[in-house]
């Protein structure tokens, strides 16, 4: 359990390295899901579209909130957009800045998820096929409405008894199919060339602003790191303190179970020392509500 701690602590770190590599392998997971997954419409002209659509757009939601749960700043962007003034104030530069990061990261995998579903076509054909325009396929002549809507409904289901011998079954589907894979290159277009845009025009920007909100933005992020490792490690010396003051009657039982105390006095200053003075329940609430109210000023 520590060592699985351990390893979730690390792939929550601030390294856009690591970070990055957790996009890459939520994208190459989202093309493993569908790769995977069994797409049986239901033929049904009540659900198809539901079903469709649902494939289509529930699993990119679920990723989306995997990128973010699994991203550490986007706790720390909330953090510093909900705190209080106090003493130093809140630049809404950085909290852009690190929003945008946030977005950008967790979209990766979302996006791949509806490229693949859009050039595959699966989920469009069921979605839409029971709303396509009988008249411009033959096949569909000389039935009525209520049978051609079962009809285009079971379009998807090529081993219907129905769909066997219709002729404009496959139409229907290479028509869904190829305004799919339309749409989906499209989208792809757009996201390739927004990014290049992004890249090549973002030289003509004030890159001053640019690299002070970075800067503040990693700032933040590893300032709460070290916050929490030195309250942690404030909290272990606190307990052990406190551990020791209520066993220390029982010293001499205590070390008969081979548990070694130090002796009165030794290693006490030093204790004291890290402690900082902060040695009372009431001391500890107050630092840390003065820290979350009145964050000290970036003046060393």
């Amino acid at each position: 359990m520590d060592r699985f701690r351990m390893i979730f602590q690390y792939f929550q770190s601030n390294s856009e390295s690591v970070i990055n590599g957790i996009c890459g392998l939520l994208a190459l997971a989202s093309v493993k899901m569908y790769s995977s997954f069994d797409f049986s419409c239901p033929c049904l002209p009540q659900y198809n579209m539901a079903y469709g659509l649902g494939v289509m757009l529930v699993p990119p939601v679920i990723l989306f909130l995997c990128g973010l749960i699994l991203n550490r700043q986007s706790l720390v962007m909330l953090e510093e957009w909900r705190r209080p003034q106090g003493r130093r104030k809140k630049d809404l530069a950085v909290i852009r800045y690190m929003c945008s990061s946030i977005m950008q990261r967790a979209m990766v995998a979302p996006v791949v998820w509806i490229i693949v579903t859009l050039l595959d076509g699966k989920c469009l054909i069921c979605a839409f096929s029971g709303s396509m325009d009988p008249e411009k396929f033959v096949g569909f002549a000389n039935v009525s409405t209520v049978q051609v809507q079962q009809l285009l409904a079971k379009v998807p289901c090529k081993d219907d008894e129905l769909m066997r011998n219709n002729t404009s079954r496959k139409a229907v589907s290479r028509y869904l199919r190829c305004w799919s894979q339309a749409l989906g290159w499209t989208i792809l277009l757009i996201l390739i060339i927004a990014a290049f845009l992004a890249r090549w025009l973002r030289p003509c920007f004030n890159q001053a602003t640019l690299l002070q909100a970075r800067h503040w933005s990693n700032y933040i992020d590893i300032e709460q790191k070290i916050f929490e490792e030195t309250c942690c490690e404030h909290s272990r010396l606190f307990a052990h303190k406190c551990i020791l003051h209520f066993f220390e009657s029982m010293r001499q039982e205590i070390k008969l179970h081979s548990f070694s105390l130090p002796k009165e006095g030794e290693g006490a200053e030093g204790e004291e020392d890290l402690l900082r003075g902060i040695t009372d329940q009431d001391q500890v609430n107050k630092l840390l509500k003065s820290w979350y109210y009145e964050k000290p000023p970036l003046d060393v």
